[in-house]
């Protein structure tokens, strides 16, 4: 907990990304208490470029995320055994709620099965259903807010 912090704070941060054929490929959010949605997709696949947005969301978007976390229950959650990062890939995810800040790393989750072959599926599985909420929270802002042509 770094000096300053108000009890009311609260930031989410979520990094997935591995480094392989086309270099160091990842997609990376974050959420800051003041608002401002910060995400950064890099797929080199095809020569694709980095792409960043940035945009403000309101209070009552920030409260929907942070009934999200808390309904997870991830905060009484520990990474300790959940698979380590490896050259597949590797997933964090910082949040900061309530004067409590926990930082988790784990590898790349395929999918349900790798959850349930780990030593805390639990643990894992609030992790994995909480990252899948928060990404499309993420998109769907995202996508709202850069349409291009109105539908």
């Amino acid at each position: 907990m770094t000096e300053g912090t108000d009890s009311n704070d609260f930031y989410v941060r979520y990094y997935v990304g591995h480094k392989g054929k086309f270099g160091h490929e990842f997609l990376e959010f974050e959420f800051r208490p003041n608002g401002q949605l910060r995400y950064a997709n890099n797929s080199n696949y095809k020569n694709d470029t980095l792409i960043r947005k940035e945009a403000f969301v309101s209070p009552s978007v920030l409260e929907e995320l942070k009934r999200i976390v808390e309904d997870s229950e991830i905060m009484q959650e520990d990474d300790a055994n959940w698979p380590e990062p490896d050259k597949v890939g590797r997933q964090e995810l910082e949040i900061l709620l309530n004067n409590e800040h926990i930082s988790f790393t784990t590898g790349k989750i395929g999918s349900l099965a790798d959850v349930n072959n780990c030593k805390d599926p639990d643990g894992l599985r609030s992790f994995y259903y909480l990252v899948q909420d928060i990404k499309c929270l993420v998109f769907s802002l995202i996508g709202l807010h850069f349409k291009i042509k109105p539908i």
